[in-house]
């Protein structure tokens, strides 16, 4: 019988159909490693309930099957919205400033890690590899293996892992990193980030290192390595010739006729660098005064976690951003800046992506960021665009030919997207068939392969010191 793979994700959004995945880069690579692995994707339903009874709903939906659970409100005030995104989320992101340190919220964590573990553990047959993500989940290994479970057990961390001096700004950091050495594989999406891991484990743990990427810490043994996320490249470049995707790029290059778009696509979150985005596209617009009529640049921004207070003032800051950025250089016959709140299909950001001149991807810390090879995957090769990326986006280091800029100077952000626009079709062609390589070879089925093969013990990081 074939091994099973059960996915634990914080939340369960399969695709619902070819072409309405509008879900974001980890949902897109989970529902893809379920449909080339049997098993379930095991999670949270998005719903309350009075009362939290365990009760799963089980269904097929995208050619996956769902196992979901509803929560109590208090568990998603905690767990959620509590010490996920407002403790976890800023400090993994350097914003140690924006973090809430409350111990309400650390016992909510605990709580719903430990009723997802009991509501799994029917589920859980002896030979299945379980696959846990993201730092929603990081005490599951710990609360799985108190119910009794011996199954190999890997989690993989979407998001960066912080230097050693920023985590330990975490109440009650080193009972969870401990946690972590439940598991039997933890992956990162950099050797960046796996070695801030390693270094806090060596500093704080008195931990050591093994041969083929493993630690002894705790008293137990872990396997790590680094798994950078990617596309599924193929399907994308087919999304690019859909008919949705086409009507989108007609309709953008008729709305910047004789212009050159710059587009950007985030989530509206203080981790994606859009106010300095903003102030990086204004000091182009100043320092480049023959240049102003000829862009038009549009920034999608779908809200997120409006409920946490700091995402709702980053809207009224933006709001007033580029309120200005207009006020200051439009004419009336002309706006340099346009700001949308709303979630867009991936087969209308494919034809956003092929029309745009510049994709603008300038987050201040970010664990991969899908939207850069997105763009990349979206170009004509005989006319491609040309990416400029933030130094500290995890993509930076597969995607070297792009403009890498530091996000947090306007002035580097201006030079370079007066660069990319005065680039010769030559050089353009030339970083976009490196970049388009890398996205092709290094896609979402490498990157899941790699992970249960290492996970099931058939890959690199199975070392004969682990194996004893």
């Amino acid at each position: 019988m074939t091994q099973r793979l059960i996915v634990v994700s914080n939340r369960v959004n399969p695709p619902a159909g070819e072409g309405e995945e509008s879900v974001g880069g980890l949902a897109m690579a989970l529902a893809a490693a379920l449909k080339a692995y049997s098993g379930v994707w095991f999670g949270w339903s998005g719903q309350t309930t009075p009362e939290f009874t365990g009760e799963l709903n089980v269904q097929e939906v995208g050619g996956v099957t769902a196992a979901t659970v509803d929560l109590e409100s208090i568990d998603v005030d905690e767990y959620y919205t509590g010490y996920a995104n407002k403790t976890l989320w800023p400090l993994f992101h350097y914003r140690t400033d924006l973090a809430a340190f409350d111990r309400a919220f650390g016992e909510g964590y605990r709580r719903v890690n430990r009723r997802f573990a009991e509501t799994l553990r029917p589920l859980i047959r002896p030979d299945d590899l379980i696959w846990a993500h993201d730092y929603h989940l990081i005490p599951l290994a710990r609360e799985l293996r108190a119910l009794g479970v011996k199954n190999r057990i890997g989690f993989f961390l979407h998001v960066p892992w912080p230097a050693h001096q920023v985590m330990i700004n975490l109440p009650r950091h080193r009972q969870l990193v401990e946690a972590m050495f439940d598991y039997d594989l933890v992956g990162f999406q950099t050797a960046e980030y796996q070695q801030a891991f390693e270094e806090y484990v060596l500093n704080e743990a008195q931990g050591v290192t093994l041969p083929g990427g493993g630690l002894r810490a705790f008293g137990r043994l872990l396997e790590v390595g680094h798994f950078p996320i990617g596309l599924d490249a193929a399907d994308f470049a087919r999304m690019t010739k859909t008919s949705r995707a086409r009507r989108m790029r007609d309709l953008m290059t008729a709305c910047t006729v004789f212009r050159h778009l710059i587009v950007g696509v985030d989530r509206l979150d203080y981790s994606k660098g859009l106010e300095e985005r903003f102030l990086g596209f204004e000091t182009f617009l100043t320092q480049n005064p023959d240049l102003r009529r000829e862009v038009l640049m549009l920034q999608i921004a779908p809200p997120s976690r409006e409920s946490v207070e700091a995402y709702q003032e980053i809207r009224g800051r933006l709001d007033a951003l580029s309120g200005r950025i207009n006020g200051e250089f439009a004419d009336v016959d002309w706006a340099p800046f346009r700001w949308v709140n709303r979630n867009y299909r991936r087969d209308e950001l494919a034809g956003i992506y092929g029309a745009a001149r510049v994709g603008l991807v300038t987050p201040l810390r970010d664990g991969m960021n899908l939207v850069a090879k997105e763009y990349v995957a979206a170009q004509d090769p005989a006319d491609p665009g040309v990416l400029i990326l933030s130094r500290f986006a995890g993509a930076a280091r597969q995607m070297g030919d792009a403009l890498l800029v530091n996000p947090h100077s306007p002035e580097e952000i201006a030079d370079a997207l007066e660069r990319a626009l005065a680039m010769e079709k030559a050089e353009r062609i030339r970083r976009w068939r490196a970049l388009a390589e890398t996205v092709a070879n290094e896609d979402v089925t490498g990157w899941r392969d790699n992970f249960v093969a290492a996970l099931a013990g058939k890959g690199a990081l199975r070392p004969a010191a682990l194996a004893t």
